[in-house]
């Protein structure tokens, strides 16, 4: 029996609007490295949609590789970057930070958020100590939207934030692979535009919003570094088709599509909360996003891992399991009515 997948948003291959575009394109002939017109379009629509019109922007292949690539080029080699314990940069992206040289300053957050009040209190004590220019010198916030638990920064919890960065001159960065969903979640007060004018840099994620790859990084409120397009080919991260993410991104920022199938995500996640509820399943984080998280006994997860494909997170000291579910644009109401059944079938 073929199982019913929520194990990721991008277990799909591609939004048909961007495989139809790629196919009606495919006979084009354009110069490499991004130097198109599909690229040059998309840019300049991503500009439009953020309200920035002299933004920097750059097209990259995965989002590690963009962290990567984005910090390093921002930071001098004595300098770390910031992040909360459970960041995609300190727990799941190998070690890539450091293996340029960077240290992943982390430090202690609410659920997954950073707040003003913990960088505020680090950076005092590491200016107390006398020492410090023995140390890793702090120069960067990363934070992500959503976060790695699907939770969501409000515009008082950011605009905080880039007052104790303008503080102690330090920069501040968000992740965006998940960028849309958090933008289209419906308690998220938060818009392109503002976020753009609020971080000095972000990036918007295509992997995993329906792209077949790529992510879009955005210098908004600061140029980009002195030969950045350099520095992307020095991390293996520039793709001698650029079309295939000019025309992409350029399709994602045609008629809302970006935002659209994110909304479609976020819907469909609130259904398959619901679904979770209305069988007794304890949820395990309130996250407002396409990443629902579950409190599941070792039976129950066994059981419906027979016919429901999904993450396991992480084991509970009660003996139970924390697992991911999540929703994208090619979930449907067949996904939500197999589940549904899946849970009535528990023992």
């Amino acid at each position: 029996m073929k199982r019913v997948s929520f194990e990721s948003d991008y277990n799909n291959g591609t939004l048909p609007e961007i495989l139809s575009r790629l196919i009606a394109e495919n006979d084009n002939k354009t110069s490499g490295y991004g130097s198109d017109p599909y690229t040059a379009s998309a840019k300049e629509k991503i500009r439009q949609a953020i309200g920035c019109p002299d933004a920097d922007i750059f097209f990259l292949i995965g989002g590690t590789q963009t962290n990567q690539t984005v910090i390093d080029a921002l930071l001098l080699g004595c300098e770390g970057v910031i992040a909360a314990e459970s960041a995609h940069i300190n727990v799941h992206e190998s070690g890539a930070i450091e293996a340029y040289g960077h240290k992943v300053l982390v430090i202690p957050s609410e659920g997954s958020k950073l707040t003003a009040k913990g960088i505020d209190q680090y950076m005092s004590a590491f200016l107390a100590d006398e020492t410090y220019p023995h140390m890793v010198l702090p120069r960067m916030v990363y934070i992500t939207m959503p976060t790695e638990l699907g939770m969501l920064y409000t515009k008082q919890e950011i605009e905080d934030i880039q007052e104790v960065c303008r503080r102690y001159d330090l920069l501040l960065y968000a992740d965006g692979a998940r960028l849309g969903y958090g933008l289209t979640s419906s308690q998220s007060d938060i818009t392109l535009p503002w976020l753009a004018q609020h971080v000095d840099a972000f990036y918007i994620g295509g992997t995993k919003v329906g792209a077949m790859f790529g992510e879009a990084v955005v210098f908004s409120n600061i140029k980009a570094p002195r030969a950045f397009f350099t520095t992307v080919k020095r991390h293996g991260a520039l793709l001698a088709k650029g079309r295939m993410l000019g025309i992409q991104f350029d399709t994602l920022f045609t008629d809302n599509l970006y935002l659209r199938v994110a909304r479609h995500a976020n819907e469909m996640a609130e259904r398959l909360r619901g679904i979770f509820i209305s069988h007794g399943i304890q949820m395990g984080v309130d996250s407002p996003t396409n990443q629902q998280f579950v409190i599941l006994t070792p039976q129950e997860k066994e059981q419906l891992m027979e016919s429901i494909a999904f993450e396991v997170w992480s084991p509970l000291p009660d003996g139970n399991i924390l697992c991911r579910f999540v929703t994208s644009w090619a979930t449907t109401e067949e996904d939500l009515l197999a589940l549904d059944k899946a849970l009535a079938g528990l023992a």
